[in-house]
């Protein structure tokens, strides 16, 4: 039998409802919000900031209702899991959003060595260890077959971001700022980069995180955590947890920057509560913003992890020599059951399909702020882009996620 938060084994599907082929067609968090699933105290602090756009008044009305019906649970849950033993120390996987993280935590989820964040862990945090489980059959016809912004799976048995949770956890969290856009800078300056944030909430940030990768670690299996959000907290992270091992994969600037530009415009008008202006503007303006300052602070602060605890991995690597690159990351990081896990490998890449982005994402005007940057590229071992390319270099590569 697989183990109890082990959603890679378990994928039959009662008889009595539809078959996965008629599930929804991507469409269902236009009316359930993510916050959905949020605790009552973070969704009343959110939306007592305001925000919400009258046309939009409606979903968070449904995420108030949700929220108040599933109280009873998450109290019953709650006490449930309270005064939980030790657990391994999580596995993060940083990096800058659109350089590969997905794709290298997909692959690494096939050892059962590690333990994942399901989707439904992460959508309903405060319940997933009880309630999620219930509404799970329900709720999985609504996924969509792949991701808003990409056409990478969407599967139970793939692993999902814990900041989606900690969005539904705590008022910290970058992901607020694409569901009220009129705060879109504010909030990713406290959420990612903690500016500005009070003593005593990043100490309930730091409970409430523990408290919820702690009840989902089980049977001695440390959990595999991917959120290029983590890319600006690893010192906060091995506050928590000394002897946390981190995996860092990169990719080239102009490539991330390109796609990242058009994935947080995506997420901004899909996940808006507020009014929605100019998100593709808003967008480049944010990771212009967000780029440089996180890559520097991930490069830094990883600069001084012991061995064992760090690998650098380049998305290229990945992609091209996928056994080779994942049996280092096990040899630096002294991790098990490498050779338990090649088959499932290889079957995951055979699934994954291949990514090409459209090569109109962002021209030489849109990234010409990266020349000002070249230490960066020096230090991720990237050359400089040539000045007036009409495509970014890289982005002829199959699409990182």
């Amino acid at each position: 039998m697989p183990p109890e938060n082990d959603h890679r084994l378990d994928n039959t599907q009662p008889r009595w409802l539809p078959a996965l082929a008629s599930r929804g067609q991507g469409r269902a968090h236009r009316l359930f919000h993510p916050l959905c699933g949020a605790s009552p105290d973070t969704l009343i602090r959110l939306l007592s900031k305001g925000g919400v756009s009258p046309p939009r008044a409606h979903v968070a009305a449904i995420a108030l209702c949700v929220t108040t019906l599933r109280l009873p649970f998450t109290l019953a849950e709650t006490l449930a899991t309270r005064g939980q033993s030790a657990f391994p120390a999580p596995i993060f996987i940083v990096g800058h959003w659109r350089s590969g993280t997905t794709h290298l935590t997909n692959l690494l989820s096939r050892s059962p060595a590690f333990g994942i964040l399901s989707p439904m862990s992460v959508a309903l945090p405060g319940e997933a260890r009880g309630f999620a489980r219930i509404v799970r059959p329900f709720i999985e016809q609504f996924f969509p077959r792949t991701r808003l912004i990409d056409d990478m799976p969407l599967r139970p048995d793939l692993p999902q971001e814990d900041e989606l949770a900690m969005a539904n956890l705590s008022t910290l969290s970058c992901n607020h700022g694409l569901y009220f856009p009129s705060r879109l800078v504010d909030e990713f300056d406290r959420g990612l980069f903690l500016d500005g944030v009070e003593e005593a909430e990043l100490r309930q940030w730091s409970r409430r995180l523990a408290a919820f990768l702690g009840k989902m670690t089980r049977d001695g299996r440390p959990l595999l955590v991917r959120n290029p959000a983590n890319s600006a907290r690893i010192p906060l992270l091995r506050a928590i947890w000394p002897d946390a091992r981190f995996i860092h994969i990169h990719r080239a600037p102009q490539d991330v920057c390109a796609s990242s530009m058009r994935m947080f415009a995506t997420l901004i008008r899909e996940l808006s509560l507020g009014g929605v202006t100019d998100a593709d503007g808003r967008a480049r303006a944010l990771v212009r913003r967000v780029y440089p300052r996180l890559m520097t602070r991930l490069l830094d602060d990883t600069a001084t992890l012991p061995p064992g605890q760090f690998v650098e991995v380049p998305y290229e690597a990945l992609r091209s020599q996928p056994i080779e690159t994942l049996g280092r990351i096990h040899d630096k990081l002294r991790l098990p059951d490498f050779d338990a896990m090649r088959a499932s490998v290889a079957e995951q890449i055979r699934r994954t399909p291949a990514h090409v982005p459209s090569r109109a994402e962002a021209g030489a005007v849109e990234l010409a702020w990266l020349a000002e940057h070249p230490g960066l590229f020096a230090r991720l071992g990237y050359p400089l882009p040539a000045a007036g390319a009409d495509v970014p270099p890289g982005e002829r590569q199959p699409e990182a996620a």
